[in-house]
C-alpha cells in the first residue's frame, strides 16, 4: 500500500513528465453508478486501495475510443450506433494506437480540430470502495458490497489537487484514519455537474460490517477490470471500424460484430467460439456520460457464501489484517 507522499510524488513526476512533452457480457451491480443520483443529492463513498501492491495509486486510468457509425448494414431502423474500443496507450507498454497516430495531425489543422475531439481518446478512472450514503432507491446492493466507480475527469481532478494538498495528513484509504468523499450532483449549462464534491472533512474507521466484507472478500486488483490489450488482429480491426466511421459507413456486424460491437448486437452467428471470447463488447448507460459509462465486460465471480481469508497478495496481505485487528482494538477500547 503506498503512502501518501509516494503518491504525491508520483502525481507530480506526472505533471512534470506532461508539461515537457508540451502543454463477461453479463454486467452485475457492482459498479456504482453514481451518474443516476437526483440532482441535489450526495453519494458518499469511501475508497479504498488496490489489491494490487505495484500500483503507487488507488485507481487506474481507463483510455477509450468512441467510434460513431451511421446505423447497422442491413438494418435501416438503426440511424446512429457508437463502438468503444480499448486505447492501447493505457496500458502503458508502448504501444502505437492506429486511431491516435491518425488523429494526431488533425490538430495541426484549424478545421480538423472538430473532427479530432470526436475520435480522441476518452479518460475516466477506477476506484473501489464501500457506499456509505446512498441516495439511490432502487440500488441493489451486491453480494460484495466493495464497490467499483468509474470516475470522470471532472471528478477526479478534485481528487486528485486534494493528494496534493499539504493540510491532507492522511491517506484517504488509510483504514483507519482514512476519509469518506462526497459527490454532489448539481447541474450547470444544463449537464450534470460534480464541482463541489469534496473530502468529509473528519477521519473514519472502517465499520465492524466494512472490516468483515474485507476480510471476506480482498481487495480488487483494478487492473483486471480494465478491457482485454489489443491483439494483432484487435488493432486492424479497430483501425478498419475507424476508417469507416470517418468516411460516413454503417457499421458492419458480420465483418467485425466478433471482435467490437454495440451494446444490443449479437455476435454474427458465423462468428467461433475462439473468437468470441476474445470479444469486448462495449456497454453503456443511457443517463451517463461517455466518461463516466458503464464499464467492458466488468463481470464480477459470485462472491462465496462462505468467509473466506483474504489473499496476501490481493489484500495487502498481513498489512490489511494487522490493520482490521488495530481497528477492533480500537472500538473495544472505546466500548
Amino acid at each position: 500500500m503506498a503512502s501518501l507522499a509516494e503518491i504525491r510524488a508520483r502525481i507530480a513526476a506526472q505533471e512534470n513528465k506532461s508539461s515537457n512533452k508540451g502543454s463477461n457480457t453479463q454486467s452485475d451491480n457492482s459498479i456504482y453508478p453514481h451518474w443516476n443520483i437526483d440532482e441535489g443529492t450526495t453519494a458518499t463513498v469511501r475508497f479504498l486501495p488496490d489489491g494490487d501492491d505495484k500500483n503507487t495509486f488507488f485507481w487506474v486510468e481507463r483510455q477509450i475510443i468512441k467510434l460513431p457509425f451511421n446505423g447497422v448494414k442491413g438494418d435501416s431502423n438503426i440511424k446512429k450506433i457508437d463502438v468503444q474500443v480499448p486505447c492501447v496507450e493505457m496500458y502503458n507498454d508502448g504501444s502505437s494506437c492506429p486511431v491516435l497516430a491518425e488523429v494526431r495531425p488533425w490538430y495541426k489543422d484549424e478545421s480538423l480540430k472538430e473532427m479530432a475531439n470526436k475520435y480522441w481518446k476518452k479518460r475516466s478512472y477506477l476506484f473501489q470502495g464501500f457506499v456509505r450514503t446512498n441516495p439511490l432507491g432502487d440500488d441493489k446492493e451486491p453480494a460484495n458490497p466493495i464497490r467499483r466507480f468509474i470516475i470522470s475527469p471532472q471528478i477526479f481532478a478534485i481528487i486528485k489537487s486534494s493528494l496534493m494538498d499539504p493540510e491532507m495528513e492522511e491517506l484517504p484509504t488509510d483504514l483507519i484514519n482514512g476519509v469518506d468523499f462526497n459527490i454532489k450532483k448539481t447541474s450547470k449549462g444544463g449537464y450534470a455537474d460534480y464541482s463541489t464534491s469534496n473530502w468529509a472533512r473528519k477521519v473514519s474507521a472502517l465499520t465492524e460490517a466494512e472490516q468483515a466484507a474485507l476480510q471476506a472478500h480482498g481487495l480488487h486488483n483494478l487492473s483486471e477490470f480494465l478491457p482485454k490489450k489489443p491483439g494483432e488482429a484487435e488493432l486492424r480491426i479497430i483501425k478498419e471500424m475507424f476508417e469507416a466511421s470517418v468516411d460516413g459507413q454503417p457499421y458492419d456486424l458480420e465483418r467485425w460484430g466478433q471482435y467490437y460491437r454495440p451494446y444490443g448486437l449479437e455476435a454474427p452467428a458465423g462468428a467461433t467460439a475462439e473468437k468470441q471470447t476474445a470479444t469486448i463488447e462495449t456497454r453503456a448507460t443511457a443517463t451517463a456520460p461517455v466518461a463516466e459509462s458503464a464499464p467492458w465486460n466488468d463481470d464480477e465471480p459470485q462472491a462465496s457464501s462462505q468467509p473466506i481469508s483474504v489473499p496476501k497478495q490481493a489484500a495487502g496481505g498481513d498489512k490489511v489484517q494487522d490493520i482490521l485487528a488495530m481497528i477492533r482494538a480500537r472500538q473495544n477500547k472505546g466500548a
